[in-house]
């Protein structure tokens, strides 16, 4: 009895304290291509060939595309909550489109925004919340 109580016991410690190393799955880390997204985003505001700006307008708008999506970026990176950035992202879209009525006029308005949108649409549905703004 005392061996085969000793038997079991050395095959208890054997099974568990062998550690069985199993090749686990890791899925690659993505980061978010925010920076990318907004350079791809300010690239399609910039272009404006074939609109007729004068380049006081063209300066102008390139300044404000610059820090709209910034501002854009800086909201959906925020700690707030969906209602919240939906919002503030409302008050910029707003703000955004007085700058843009005051500098381009109804007329150049249109073609810039028709231009603008076609230009956006293949990366729309990265900018999550901030698509609606397009």
């Amino acid at each position: 009895m005392k061996k085969s109580f000793f038997l079991y016991a050395i095959l208890f410690i054997a099974l568990f304290s062998f550690s069985a190393q199993a090749q686990t799955i890791q899925a690659p880390k993505v980061a978010v291509p925010t920076a990318d997204l907004q350079k791809q985003l300010q690239g399609a505001l910039d272009s404006v060939d074939g609109l007729g700006l004068s380049a006081d307008q063209t300066s102008k708008l390139k300044a404000n595309n610059k820090t709209f999506a910034g501002e854009i970026f800086k909201i959906l990176g925020g700690t707030g909550t969906d209602d919240a950035k939906k919002g503030l992202l409302n008050n910029l879209g707003g703000e955004r489109q007085k700058f843009l009525s005051n500098l381009l006029g109804s007329s150049l308005l249109g073609k810039y925004t028709q231009k603008i949108n076609g230009l956006i649409k293949p990366f729309k549905s990265k900018l999550g919340l901030a698509s609606m703004l397009f």
